[in-house]
C-alpha cells in the first residue's frame, strides 16, 4: 500500500465525527465521509504504522441505512447536511451508535474499577438519543461568507463548498433554514454585486465583504441581520470606513432590506439591521466595532416559558424547538439529584449552583426557581450583559452572572456550589480549570456536552477523581448534519 493507490471496499466502521473506515492488507484505513456499509472507491492519502487514510472518491454501492432521497439542492456540493440520504430514524441511531461507541470506553472503565461492580456497563446507564421535533427549517442563526463562487469567479454570498476552504456556495433554498433567509440573501447579494464592492480575500488581505450573521427569533419571526466587512471601503467607495455608516450605500442596502420585508412574499419582520467592522487576519466574525444601522440590537427567543434577549455575538442553541428538548432532559437530571429544591427558593435548604459557561443564561435562569442562587461564569462579556438583561427580563432576582475565563473567573466567587453545571465549548474544559471544578467536591455535576470526543476525554479525568456516571444521553440537536450534543450526570462515589 503506497499513497496515491485507489482501492474499493466496503465501510465496516463508523467514528465520530464522520470517519468510516474498513482493515485493508492488514491495516485500518479511515475515509472521512463514508457511512457504514458503503461500497466506496477512495485513494491513499496518508499511510503510518498500522494504519493510514484515504480520500473518497466516489461511492460504488449505497448504505442499508441510505433509504431517503435527498431534497436539498445542494446536497453533495455543500459539506453541512451530509445524512439527508438517511430517514431520521436512521440518522438517529447512527448518532446513537456513534455516541455510545465513542463514550463506551471510558464509561465501563470507570464502572470496572467502582468498589461495588457487579458487571455494569455503559448499557446500564445510556438512556437513548432524543430527537429534535424539527428537521427542515429549524437554525436560527447562521453565519454566511462573502467569497467568489470559484477563483476569479463571480460574487458569491453563502456557505463553503464542500471540501473547500475559498470557494462559496450560494444556498438561497437551503433546507435548514426558512424562504425568508434566501430571499435575504439573494437581495446581499444582488445589491453589492451592482455596487461592484469585492469580498475580503483571506490570502491577500484585501477587500471588503466577509460575512452575513442572521439570526432569527423562532418566537416572534424577527430577524437581526449583521453585516461584516473589512474598513477598506475607502478603496471602492468615495468614503472612509469611519464615515461609512453615514454615506448612501449603507443606507441604501438598509432601505432595500426593509422594503424586501414589507414585500407580500416576506412572512417575516426584520427587528434590527447591524454593521460590524472586522479587520482581523483569520477567517473569524468579531468585532472590532459594531453600529446599530436599523431598529434593535437584539431579538427575543423564548425557551420553556423563558424569555431571553439574543445581542450579535452572544451564545444560544442554533436549534430552538430541539434547544428546549436537550434542557428539558438536562433540567430532569438536575432536578433528580435532590440537590435542588421544589421550585420555591425559599424550601431549598439554601442550596447554590454553578452554571460554568452559561452563555446568555439559559440553563441558570430555568434552575433559579429551585435554587437559593445561581452563579453563571461566561467569558464572553456580551453574553453576561444579555443574561444580566435575560435574569430580569424573566424577574428572576437570585442569578449572578460573572465575566471572564472560567480558569480564572472561578477564584473569585466567595460561594461554595452544592451543584455545578458544565456546558463547555466544542474543546471542552480547559484541563487547570478541570481540577479546580473537582477541587469544590460537589456530589454531583451535570455535563452538557455538544462534541462527544471532548466529553469522552474530560470524562476520564472527572471518573479518575471519584465521581460516577449515573446517567447519559444524546440529543440530536442538528438533524441532517453529523453533529450530536450529549449530557451526563455525575455523583461523587462514596469513600
Amino acid at each position: 500500500m503506497r499513497k496515491g493507490d485507489i482501492y474499493e471496499g466496503i465501510i465496516e466502521k463508523y467514528d465520530f465525527p464522520n470517519k468510516g473506515s474498513l482493515i485493508l492488507e492488514d491495516r485500518k484505513v479511515t475515509i472521512k465521509g463514508a457511512l457504514l456499509g458503503q461500497k466506496v472507491r477512495f485513494m491513499i492519502t496518508k499511510r503510518k504504522s498500522g494504519m493510514a487514510e484515504g480520500r473518497l472518491l466516489e461511492v460504488l454501492e449505497k448504505s442499508p441505512l441510505e433509504d431517503s432521497e435527498p431534497s436539498c439542492p445542494y446536497f453533495g456540493m455543500c459539506g453541512g447536511c451530509t445524512y439527508q440520504t438517511m430517514s431520521v430514524a436512521n440518522q438517529l441511531k447512527l448518532k446513537e451508535d456513534m455516541v455510545k461507541n465513542l463514550l463506551a470506553p471510558v464509561v465501563n472503565s470507570s464502572m470496572r474499577n467502582l468498589p461495588d461492580w457487579k458487571g455494569e456497563t455503559i448499557d446500564d446507564v445510556w438512556e437513548g438519543i432524543l430527537a429534535s421535533p424539527v428537521h427542515k427549517g429549524y437554525r436560527n442563526k447562521m453565519e454566511f461568507t462573502f467569497g467568489d463562487e470559484y477563483k476569479g469567479g463571480p460574487l458569491a454570498l453563502g456557505l463553503h463548498k464542500k471540501g473547500g476552504f475559498y470557494d462559496i456556495l450560494n444556498v438561497p433554498k437551503c433546507e435548514i433554514i426558512g424562504s425568508d433567509w434566501g430571499k435575504i440573501l439573494e437581495f446581499t447579494l444582488g445589491f453589492f454585486k451592482d455596487k461592484n464592492i469585492p469580498f475580503y480575500h483571506k490570502l491577500r488581505h484585501e477587500g471588503v465583504l466577509r460575512n452575513l450573521v442572521i439570526r432569527q427569533s423562532k418566537a416572534t419571526g424577527e430577524f437581526l441581520i449583521n453585516l461584516v466587512a473589512s474598513t477598506q471601503w475607502e478603496k471602492y467607495v468615495d468614503c472612509s470606513a469611519e464615515e461609512f455608516a453615514g454615506k448612501s450605500i449603507i443606507l441604501e442596502y438598509v432601505s432595500g432590506l426593509l422594503k424586501l420585508a414589507s414585500s407580500e412574499d416576506f412572512s417575516s419582520t426584520i427587528g434590527g439591521i447591524l454593521y460590524t467592522e472586522n479587520d482581523s487576519l483569520g477567517d473569524v466574525v468579531q468585532s472590532d466595532r459594531t453600529i446599530l444601522l436599523y431598529g434593535k440590537d437584539y431579538i427575543v427567543e423564548e425557551v420553556m416559558g423563558l424569555k431571553f434577549r439574543i445581542s450579535p455575538f452572544s451564545f444560544f442553541q442554533t436549534n430552538t424547538k430541539g434547544c428546549e428538548v436537550l434542557y428539558s432532559k438536562a433540567r430532569e437530571y438536575i432536578m433528580s439529584t435532590g440537590v435542588m429544591g421544589d421550585e420555591d427558593s425559599t424550601k431549598n435548604g439554601g442550596k447554590i449552583v454553578f452554571d460554568l459557561y452559561s452563555g446568555t443564561g439559559t440553563i441558570a435562569q430555568m434552575m433559579a426557581p429551585a435554587t437559593k442562587k445561581v452563579i453563571g461564569i461566561e467569558i464572553i462579556e456580551e453574553a453576561v450583559v444579555a443574561a444580566r438583561e435575560n435574569a430580569g427580563l424573566n424577574g428572576l432576582d437570585n442569578c449572578e452572572f460573572i465575566s471572564g475565563d472560567v480558569l480564572k473567573a472561578i477564584d473569585l466567587v466567595e460561594d461554595k456550589p452544592d451543584l455545578i453545571i458544565l456546558d463547555p465549548p466544542r474543546d471542552g474544559i480547559n484541563p487547570k480549570a478541570l481540577e479546580k471544578i473537582l477541587a469544590f467536591g460537589v456530589e454531583e455535576m451535570v455535563y452538557i456536552s455538544c462534541k462527544p470526543s471532548s466529553l469522552a476525554r474530560d470524562l476520564k479525568v472527572i471518573t479518575d477523581r471519584g465521581y460516577k456516571i449515573k446517567k447519559l444521553c444524546a440529543v440530536d440537536q442538528f438533524p441532517m448534519t453529523t453533529h450530536c450534543e450529549s449530557i451526563c450526570l455525575l455523583s461523587k462515589k462514596p469513600q
